[in-house]
């Protein structure tokens, strides 16, 4: 996955970019039965950007945002529900990173890895900004 570091239509606001990487988790997830019944691997990219600050700034946890917090709640958010849709859930996920005001834009990037057995994966990718 290749994340760029323009966001879409948004040059004037200098952001810090931090990411989570090749999240593999066993979600519910799909509509056709088969999917309804077991648990499939999804692997997931988030990328947050974060309004710059000028200079270096104090070296602290809380002028930033806590990746381990996020990989938590997408951890929860994963396994105590099931989605039908891929769709869903990166909205779902967007969302709630985007609750943290601090935070201006948020990818999300789903794949789902074992259902289409000639691809690496399928899924889909989504940016949501907050206003």
């Amino acid at each position: 996955m290749n994340f760029s570091l323009v966001w879409s239509g948004h040059y004037d606001i200098p952001l810090r970019r931090i990411f989570i990487r090749d999240l593999i988790l066993m979600a519910r997830i799909g509509v056709y039965d088969f999917e309804q019944e077991n648990i499939q691997r999804i692997q997931l990219n988030i990328s947050i950007g974060i309004q710059e600050e000028k200079g270096v700034g104090p070296d602290i946890l809380s002028r930033t945002v806590s990746y381990a917090d996020i990989v938590d709640d997408v951890k929860d958010t994963v396994l105590q529900t099931h989605f039908h849709l891929v769709e869903t859930l990166a909205e779902t996920l967007a969302d709630r990173i985007l609750k943290d005001k601090r935070i201006q834009v948020v990818r999300v990037m789903i794949e789902k890895l074992d259902i289409i057995p000639e691809t690496a994966g399928v899924g889909v990718e989504i940016e949501r900004w907050n206003r």
